[in-house]
């Protein structure tokens, strides 16, 4: 039997639980834990003892529950079978997580779904061994800084998910101006994460969110930015949509030459003049091109929100902005009502409690059937 007489670690610097590989031992074996280290002694999956920094000789002086698990035939000098765990105690601040996925979050604001993307660093140390060993490591030989990750991934995502939600819901901010309030954010989300990990002997020194995007590609996002930024434009220039198509519509009309618009211009009023006029000139317009009889102006419907009319074929309400039809939430083409596939791209727009399985409107908070969150 070959006895080991010196044990020291020689692991990597990010490894926070190695075992030493050779589990022969004997009660003169000397043990070399560095700055920073623990030595665990586990035999028949209990643990001996944990030493400190320094050198140490094992001995029944140093590890009294030693008598008791092995015989000491050779006048106290016996070679024995355990396992030594050096654990690192050192902090690890620099430790990157993110959401794999984008995370589906509702815009409060807007009412429509937007894809979250979620990415942050965070810094913490091995607080009690014994825990970390015997709930966390297992069998492993090795465990390091990315087992961590993985092994917290679920709880980091479901975690960042719960408070992002619950922060724009109770604030009514849109998930497009969140990066301001980052740092709360962040400091909640640390305060959410620490009991649960502490429960496996790890303790979380920070917690940060460096970002929250969203995917630029996506239809959703596009749609919602476009229409964002073409309600900016009109609040500058001081008109809504229905105007707006109002004077496409004159516009077009003018074009065609002999018709009733080229009349129009030609006794003298120009869409320039009915800029300058204001709503009174917006409203005769509105007439006008209604016996004119553009599809478009006959499509319009009234916004079930605030009143406000509005095309048939308007995701978002020019005066309040709110979600006017049903939007899929894969491609972003509108929907009709009680329309179960989208005609675009063909995705299932019913909606299932993940609890019961019962069918629950777009809209629902909570499942009507069994009252589970949505």
């Amino acid at each position: 039997m070959a006895i080991v007489e010196v044990l020291k670690y020689s692991g990597k610097k990010d490894v926070l639980a190695w075992k030493y590989p050779n589990q022969e031992l004997g009660t003169w074996t000397q043990v070399i834990v560095n700055e920073s280290q623990e030595a665990v002694f586990v035999k028949e999956g209990k643990v001996l003892d944990i030493l400190g920094p320094g050198r140490h000789t094992l001995s029944t002086e140093n590890i009294p529950i030693l008598s008791k698990l092995i015989n000491l035939p050779f006048g106290g000098k016996s070679p024995f079978t355990a396992e030594v765990w050096y654990i690192n105690e050192a902090y690890a601040l620099d430790v990157k997580w993110g959401t794999p996925t984008p995370i589906q979050l509702q815009d409060p604001k807007f009412d429509v779904f937007i894809p979250v993307r979620a990415f942050g660093q965070m810094g913490f140390k091995i607080g009690n061994a014994k825990k970390f060993l015997t709930k966390l490591v297992g069998t492993l030989d090795i465990f390091d800084q990315d087992k961590i990750v993985n092994y917290f991934r679920g709880l980091i995502v479901s975690k960042v998910k719960d408070t992002i939600s619950t922060y724009l819901v109770e604030r009514q901010k849109s998930i497009l101006q969140i990066n301001a309030y980052i740092n709360e954010i962040s400091e909640s989300l640390k305060e959410e994460i620490k009991p649960e990990m502490d429960e496996y002997g790890v303790k979380i020194a920070n917690f940060y969110i460096t970002s929250i995007d969203v995917p630029e590609e996506d239809n959703a996002v596009k749609k919602l930015k476009e229409a964002l930024a073409k309600r900016a434009e009109m609040d500058i220039v001081g008109y809504n949509y229905t105007q707006e198509r109002s004077f496409d519509t004159l516009e077009g009309a003018a074009k065609n030459e002999g018709g009733v618009g080229a009349d129009f211009v030609g006794a003298g009023i120009g869409l320039g003049m009915g800029v300058g006029m204001g709503g009174t000139f917006a409203n005769q317009m509105g007439n006008i091109t209604q016996n004119m009889g553009t599809s478009e102006i006959n499509q319009e419907e009234k916004c079930p929100h605030c009143g406000a009319r509005v095309n048939k074929n308007q995701k978002f309400c020019s005066e309040c902005g709110k979600q006017i039809g049903l939007i899929c939430e894969k491609c972003g083409a509108i929907l009709k009502k009680n329309q179960r596939f989208c005609s675009e791209c063909g995705t299932e727009q019913i909606k299932k409690c993940h609890k019961c399985g019962k069918e629950v409107d777009k809209t629902q908070k909570f499942c009507p059937n069994c009252g589970e969150k949505i």
